[in-house]
Formats: structure tokens, sequence, C-alpha cells
């Protein structure tokens, strides 16, 4: 049929209403993929149908038919000819001008069709007005339209919630509460829209408040937007109490057999920790879509129940529900979280199925999982294959080459992330401090420090000036480390005085030990570490009575040094040690390895540290130790 119609575009004098009039009665027009007046023929001879049917007067159906193809300022346009011939337009095309204005938030034109309603002695009744201010309202001119509010003689209810509407949306919540408690009356509408509006801005428990002064005073049942917008404030504050006590309203109220309530219910409890409960409303729900299938396995991986969470995935993935990148970003964050590199290339095995997209986040967590898993080689894959990386693919392939012993190649990276025009944030320039710490460039790590706030306008955190401390530390640089604790603008956090530790640790360093300690001692006095490292240093310094002290105040404290453990994958089957531990059914091997090792290696000329060890363990197994260690 478009064939045909295109053929006739040099046959003039043919009539193009007869031509639509025909594809209608012969129900052609459904089989069109788009209506017939979009058509290339339609648009290209449209002005010629447009011109001819104002001149017959029709203005309400050329003003319809440009609407159609949404060419607002060509609509407005016929305005001028009433102007010119003196006439007032109807009700109805205002309504079609204003309609179309809304849909493209085109404030300019909306104006245009304003001015010309005042000049033309039009007298528009309430509905048209509520058209204007919805039109001024969602065009982001709250001044327009609350000067258009004030001039109304007459208002209805959709006058105001319209008003009200506007206000919430952009925060301005002291003006919707006003304009709402002027209000003549109210309808379910006013009484969700004030809630969800304090929700959305944050201020939850004035939605609370409000719900219970609609439960207090108001005649008006809930509805399911109602009741929704006060779940997300308990979630929002949290409060699982009150929470409930809406969840049993809506029993009581019978609105539970709606899928919005049932996702909002689910959502309130998982927020409030109460994931059992979640699980429980998210069973009984009989259409549960992707956002709900997301959030109940982004609460299992949140609370710590990640083996339930991956097992709600798999049920997502059988139950043919297809996931989004939201779903697959939480799953592969989660693996990047836990180092479970296996089941994060099965989601991505299953990504690639479906064909993910690789400009998506989802493909950023991707390269996230990779290098956090420790596969360079996959991050970098997936990484290459991205048509404009993120900032946060470049800092995870940063962070990657710097935590697995590739410091150059993060640097490189950095690099390449600068020419490529995207800028650093902050959690880039962790990566490239702790890439030039493993390094040993200071004073390269000094200059990128320095730009973070003087070239890139970031802000220091305390994980900057912890990995440039612990730069400065490994190096024995103490005097500039100490300067820039004292003069840090936040207070130092434990990563930062453990970083100061163990550098003191690798140059013997008592005095800032002892100060670094008592800070540690302070922030986190359960913590092992910090004593063991203190008695270490006292140790490599002679001074025994002060290891013994330490050795005192732990058990006075009763602080106990947890074994420290690692594990291997090996064929599907993972391995885990324990210092000190032999239920390793091959410990025997494998210490019988270490010692021929350790053989091996003192031969080639290495003298192993004993300092760091106690003082009251015997020499040969200290060197058996340090075998293991190694």
């Amino acid at each position: 049929m478009l064939y045909f119609l295109n053929s006739m575009k040099s046959k003039a004098s043919v009539c193009l209403t007869q031509i639509h009039r025909r594809c209608i009665s012969s129900f052609i027009q459904s089989h069109l993929k788009k209506p017939l007046s979009q058509s290339p023929f339609f648009i290209s001879d449209g002005n010629s149908l447009i011109n001819r049917l104002c001149r017959d007067k029709k203005f309400k159906e050329a003003v319809d038919i440009l609407c159609q193809q949404r060419r607002l300022k060509q609509a407005i346009q016929i305005l001028d000819v009433f102007d010119h011939s003196l006439t007032c337009p109807s009700g109805s095309i205002y309504i079609s001008l204003l309609q179309l204005c809304i849909q493209q938030r085109a404030l300019e034109e909306g104006r245009r069709v304003h001015n010309h309603i005042k000049r033309s002695g039009f007298m528009p009744g309430v509905f048209i007005y509520n058209r204007l201010l919805d039109m001024y309202s969602k065009c982001q001119s709250l001044v327009g339209a609350q000067k258009l509010f004030d001039e109304m003689t007459e208002r209805d209810l959709c006058s105001w919630n319209t008003m009200i509407a506007g206000y919430s949306k952009v925060g301005q919540l002291k003006e919707a509460c006003q304009l709402f408690d002027e209000m003549p009356e109210r309808d379910n509408f006013s009484w969700s829209t004030m809630i969800s509006g304090y929700v959305r801005h944050d201020q939850p428990r004035e939605a609370l408040e409000l719900y219970r002064k609609m439960q207090r005073d108001s005649k008006l049942k809930c509805n399911k937007f109602t009741v929704s917008s006060t779940l997300a404030a308990s979630a929002a504050v949290p409060c699982l109490q009150i929470g409930k006590e809406i969840h049993g309203h809506i029993l009581r109220t019978r609105l539970d057999s709606d899928d919005i309530v049932w996702s909002a219910l689910s959502d309130m409890y998982g927020k409030c920790g109460s994931v059992d409960e979640a699980r429980h409303i998210f069973d009984k729900m009989l259409e549960r879509d992707v956002v709900s299938w997301t959030t109940m396995i982004g609460r299992y991986l949140e609370s710590g129940r990640r083996k339930e969470g991956f097992e709600l995935f798999s049920e997502l993935l059988r139950s043919g529900v297809r996931p989004n990148e939201f779903t697959f970003a939480g799953i592969l964050t989660s693996c990047s979280t836990q180092a479970v590199e296996d089941i994060g290339k099965q989601v991505h095995a299953h990504m690639t199925r479906i064909g993910f997209d690789p400009v998506s986040f989802a493909a950023s967590a991707l390269v996230h999982m990779y290098s956090k898993c420790g596969n360079i080689e996959s991050a970098q894959k997936v990484f290459k294959i991205m048509p404009q990386p993120d900032v946060v693919s470049w800092t995870s392939m940063i962070v990657g080459y710097a935590q697995n012993g590739q410091p150059e190649e993060a640097l490189r990276y950095f690099e390449l992330l600068l020419k490529s025009g995207t800028k650093p944030d902050h959690v880039t320039f962790v990566g490239v401090l702790s890439a030039c710490t493993h390094a040993g460039l200071v004073d390269k790590g000094l200059k990128y420090f320095h730009s973070i706030k003087e070239k890139y306008g970031l802000t220091y955190t305390t994980d900057h000036y912890a990995c440039i401390v612990d730069l400065l530390g490994r190096s024995g640089r103490f005097e500039e480390a100490e300067e820039i604790i004292d003069n840090m603008p936040m207070r130092p956090n434990k990563f930062l005085w453990a970083s100061l530790l163990g550098g003191c640790r690798l140059h013997a360093n008592l005095r800032l030990a002892k100060r670094a300690a008592e800070a540690l001692f302070e922030i986190e006095p359960e913590n092992a570490a910090t004593y063991v490292t203190l008695a270490n240093i006292y140790a490599t310094n002679g001074m025994w009575d002060e290891v013994e002290k330490i050795r005192k105040i732990m058990d006075d404290r009763r602080v106990v040094k947890i074994p420290g453990s690692s594990w291997i994958k090996i064929k599907g089957k993972v391995h885990v040690f324990l210092v000190g531990g032999d239920t390793h059914p091959q410990t025997e091997e494998i210490h019988q390895f270490l010692e021929n090792l350790s053989i091996r290696i003192k031969e080639e000329g290495y003298i192993p540290d004993t300092n760091f060890f106690l003082y009251d363990v015997e020499e040969e197994h200290k060197d058996i130790d340090t075998a293991v260690k190694i």
C-alpha cells in the first residue's frame, strides 16, 4: 500500500482525502505500520492539505493532523489565521495544542497559546485553565503556574491538586503544604501526592505524620498509591513497627489484592531488615516482574545471605522473566565481594546468550567482578568491547592491576583514562596511589596526590590520606607522613593508622609506632593485629619487657588473635588453610615441600628475618614458620 501511495505522488489530480477514505473503508489503514498521515507521501504534500483545510475553515482538523505529526510550531501558527480573520478558536483547538505542549515540555509554545487565549476574547472554563496550570507545572514554570492559579476566579479539586503536585515534584514542600492546608476539600490524590512528595525528598517522618492525620481526620479510604507511598516512608525511616501497622491496615481494607501494594510491602520489610518476611510477601505475589525479582535478590545479597540470593537468581532464570541490567549488576557485585568467580562466569555466559548491552553498567559490573577476582585477562576482554568505558570501568581496571601485582599497567591505564577525556573520581585515585605504593614510586605518588585537589578539583578522602601515608611509611619518609596526618581536615581512621603502623614495623620506628598503636587501641581495642604488630616492633628493638606487657594487656582485655587463613580453588574443590592448622589431609606433604623450598631459597642467599616473631620461639622453628608464611 505504501508503494501505491508513493507512486501516486506525481498525480496531483487525485484527491488525498479520497485516498484516505478508501484506505479506511478497505481496512488497509489497520495494516500500516504508521498512521496514514505520517506516510512520506502525506508529509511531503501535507502543507497543501493543511492550507486547503484552513481555507475551508476546518481548523480543528488541521490542528489535529499537525498534532498527530507532532509538528507543534506549525500547529500553533494556525492561531495566526484566527488573528487575521478576527475569529475565535474553539476550546478543543486550545486543548489539543496545550496537550502537545505538555507532552513536549514546550514552555515557550505553551505561553504563546496562553497569550492567544487572553487576547482572542475566548472565555476559557476551569477545564482549560487546569490544562494551562498543568502545562506550566510540567514545564517547570511554577511561577507562571502560581500566577495563573491566583488569577483564576473558579477553581476545582483538579486545580489544587495540579499545583500541589507541581510543587511536590520539585521539592518545594513548604509551598505544597501551604496549598494543601488551604484546600476546601481533598481526595486521595491530594493526600498521596503530599505523602509521596515527602518520601521523594527525604522527609519520611513528615510523610508518616501526614498519613496518621489522614487516618484520623479524613473519611477517605486509603488507596493503593497512598499505602505504597506510606510503606516507602516506613522503609526510609526505617521503622518496622509502623510498617507492620500499615500492613495490618492493608489486610483490613482488603488492599492486598494489588501487586503494587505487595511490591511495596516486600520492599518495606526488606529495607527494615526483615528479609524472611519480605520473601514471604514476594512468594504471595501473583505477578512478579523483573523489578520485584531484582529487589528480592538484592535484599538477600545486601544482608549477607548470598547463597539464597544466588538460588533466587537461578529461580528467576527458570521463571521465564528476563533479567535486566540491574539484576545482573547486583549479582556481579556480590560475586566480586565474595570473589566467587565461577558464579560470575555463569552470569556472564547468560548475559552473552540473551545479548547484553556493552554500554550498560552491567558491563561495568562485569569488569569490576573479574578485576576483584584477580582475573585481569577476562576483565580486559570485557573492557575492550565497551565503546565508551565509564569512569567505573576504568577505575576497576586500574585497581585490578594495582592489587594484582601490575602497578605499571595500572598507571598506564590511568594515563589512557586521561587521554580518553574521562574525568577520574576519588576511587580512581585510590587505585593510582595504591599502584604507586606497590611500585615504590614515592615522588610520583605525591604528585598524583597533590593533583587530586589542585588539578581535578576533588575533595580528599580518608582513603587518599591512608594511601599516601602507606606510601610514605613503606619508604621510610615518616616526617612527611606525620606532617600530612597532622594537617588532615578530618580525623584519621583505622586504615590510615594501620598503614602507618605497618610502615613503622618495616623500618622499626618505635616512636611513631606507639602513636599509631595508641590511636588504634582507642578505635578498635579488640583487634589483635595491632597488639601483635606493636609487640613485634618491640621485639625487633630488643625491648622484651614491653613485649611481655603487650601480652599481659591482651590477656587482661581478653583479646585473642584469630589464626590467619587462606584458601585456593583447584579443579572445583576449595582448599582452606589455617596458620598452625593440621586438618588438611595433605598437611605432611605440604610441610615437607615448604621445608625443601626453604632450604633451596637459603642456598640462593635468602636470610629470613626472624625479628618479626616473638622472642620465645626457637630459632629453628622461626625458620620453619618463616618458610610457611612465604
